[in-house]
């Protein structure tokens, strides 16, 4: 899969071995476009707000604390559906408080500017993004 954020690529893989039900439903909507904003409450991540979007799955190799590059998926309950993307330290959280979302892919390129572009979200705004399948 090729993640793009802000005009920059980057090569990540599915965990279908972890998550195959969430990299079958994610992938049955892309190319996915959306936008990402900094997180609040989680630490060094960006994340794509998705209202009560249904992935129509469980919970899947579910965790808090995803390293530098995972992808989560939280599915909806007591916070709103969403991806998170770590680019540093993250404890997944929302304003119900802790998450745990399913790790379902992870990118495997340029960590670093990966990072760069967490912070500049951070201090600059929302940036454009998109899943494609390769």
């Amino acid at each position: 899969m090729i993640v793009e954020i802000d005009g920059h690529s980057f090569e990540a893989v599915f965990e279908e071995d972890k998550s195959p039900d969430t990299c079958n439903a994610f992938r049955k909507a892309m190319p996915f476009h959306g936008e990402v904003v900094h997180v609040r409450w989680s630490g060094e991540g960006i994340w794509i707000p998705l209202g009560d979007r249904d992935f129509e799955v469980g919970y899947e190799d579910a965790t808090s604390y995803p390293a530098p590059g995972q992808i989560l998926l939280y599915p909806r309950g007591k916070s709103e559906t969403e991806i998170l993307i770590a680019y540093g330290c993250v404890q997944f959280a929302s304003k119900a408080g802790v998450l745990a979302g399913n790790h379902f892919a992870t990118i495997t390129s340029d960590l670093d500017k990966l990072r760069e572009i967490g912070v500049s979200t951070l201090w600059e705004g929302k940036k454009s993004i998109v899943f494609r399948d390769v």
